[in-house]
């Protein structure tokens, strides 16, 4: 895994806020991330790109390329921040894990921070979709911030857009402390939701 710095969402369940202003000089240099990557050839099969938001780095189509040269499968995780940079990887990319955190509605934008995000996702999720690129629709959920009925309209929305594969991700505590809710998800919950995808899972925090 490749964490890369910066992200332009401000997500209050995230739980790697330490890598959103991409300030860090703590993290190796991508000349030595490869040079391992060189070592490692036969003994790893992929590298998977995560963050922050990958497609925030201008170098990342570089990356990909120069992990593909040395015989790697490339995986991305990403939330669809940029969709004509997603756009640009899809090609180099094995599967992706895309981050759907609402129905692409002013849910989203409550969630972001950011103005015009729920549009940004949506075209980056059909251009996914439309690739035919393996892929995973994954929601971390934190019920403070989307309420059970908004997630059941987001799971509506995702079948109806052609997702097939998706996980429910418990929030970790990220940016701003809160008290865990015990009740999370309800088994009547859980289950209508995984009635409406081929493949559903669940990823307690």
């Amino acid at each position: 895994m490749v964490y890369c710095q910066g992200c332009a969402w401000r997500c209050a369940y995230c739980h790697n806020p330490h890598l959103q202003r991409g300030e860090s000089d703590a993290g190796p240099a991508w000349g030595e991330v490869l040079a391992f990557l060189a070592r490692r050839r036969g003994l790893l099969d992929a590298v998977v790109f995560s963050g922050g938001e990958p497609t925030a780095q201008p170098g990342l189509v570089a990356a990909m390329r120069a992990a593909k040269r040395l015989g790697y499968r490339i995986g991305l995780h990403s939330a669809g921040i940029y969709p004509r940079r997603f756009a640009e990887v899809l090609s180099l990319v094995d599967w992706v894990g895309f981050d759907a955190k609402a129905s692409f509605n002013s849910s989203y934008e409550r969630i972001t921070g950011v103005r015009g995000s729920g549009a940004a996702a949506l075209e980056s999720a059909r251009l996914l979709l439309a690739s035919g690129v393996d892929c995973e629709f994954r929601t971390t959920w934190d019920s403070h911030c989307l309420q059970p009925d908004e997630l059941e309209q987001l799971a509506a929305t995702l079948v109806h857009l052609g997702v097939r594969r998706y996980a429910l991700q418990e929030c970790r505590e990220g940016v701003k402390p809160r008290v865990r809710n015990e009740g999370w998800a309800s088994a009547a919950l859980l289950d209508r939701l995984g009635r409406r995808f081929e493949q559903f899972s669940v990823r307690r925090a």
